[in-house]
């Protein structure tokens, strides 16, 4: 890809993050969503490979839906209330259908489906992006409206992210796709503590991303993307290998590493 392209993409994708973030209104924060939308969609599209054209298309028509649905709920929300504030979002049922936006967004179940498929299409590097900083707006907005929303809704689809995030993993050979299971899973369990303990999500998402991006960028410099190929990577190099195997493990949230401290 051109470096020009790339450059103007990756302040795109930090534009829209930092909107989205920032923002206090409701448009501002979708307008920063479609931002990155529309950001990320030649980075995963780039190599021109089919897997990577339908990767590209079904992370374009889920984060659209869910785009849309976040600018209805606001919507319904303001011609209740009056208010577009991102923290006066009162009324119940724009908060569920905010709820499902954002679940959609992330990945939790049920709307889980893409984000395999996605990843599993992505470049390595891609597919970093989109496990770490493509997070961040929503879990952002989750954030701020996390008193509002429905806790009962919320402990369901994290139980259920939990569950199946690990159970999915465990018979697949294909890196990336178990990353992603990984992913839903760690996802389930920031859900199931956001209304209580929001600062606690937040702990919880940073170790997520540190760890995600170590093992990422461990497995691009290795040139690693199915399990077969990691069996053999130890005669290479032995050293990076080892720091992967405790990377994993502290993503696994093993007491004496890193990932255990959210827990």
């Amino acid at each position: 890809m051109n470096p020009q392209a790339k450059l103007v993409f990756t302040i795109s994708l930090l534009l829209g993050t930092t909107l989205t973030i920032t923002s206090n209104h409701w448009v501002t924060a979708w307008a920063g969503l479609e931002i990155n939308t529309l950001a990320v969609l030649p980075l995963i599209s780039k190599s021109h490979h089919p897997r990577a054209i339908e990767a590209a298309t079904k992370y374009f028509l889920t984060q659209a839906a869910a785009s849309a649905l976040v600018l209805f709920s606001s919507m319904t929300n303001a011609w209740h209330t009056g208010q577009w504030d991102i923290t006066q979002l009162t009324y119940p049922t724009s908060c569920l259908v905010l709820t499902s936006a954002i679940a959609m967004k992330l990945g939790l179940v049920p709307f889980h489906f893409w984000f395999p498929e996605v990843l599993q299409g992505s470049s390595l590097t891609t597919g970093l992006l989109l496990s770490t900083i493509m997070k961040l707006p929503p879990i952002a907005l989750f954030l701020m409206t996390s008193h509002a929303l429905n806790p009962t809704l919320l402990t369901c689809m994290a139980i259920l992210s939990a569950a199946l995030g690990g159970w999915m993993g465990l018979n697949q050979t294909q890196i990336r796709k178990i990353l992603a299971f990984s992913s839903i899973s760690h996802l389930g369990w920031m859900t199931i503590i956001i209304s209580y303990n929001p600062k606690l999500t937040l702990l919880g998402f940073y170790m997520y991303v540190l760890m995600t991006a170590a093992v990422f960028l461990t497995l691009n410099s290795i040139k690693a993307s199915k399990l077969s190929t990691l069996m053999t990577t130890w005669t290479k190099t032995p050293s990076l290998s080892a720091m992967l195997l405790l990377t994993l493990l502290s993503l696994a949230g093993l007491p004496p590493l890193t990932g255990f401290l959210p827990k």
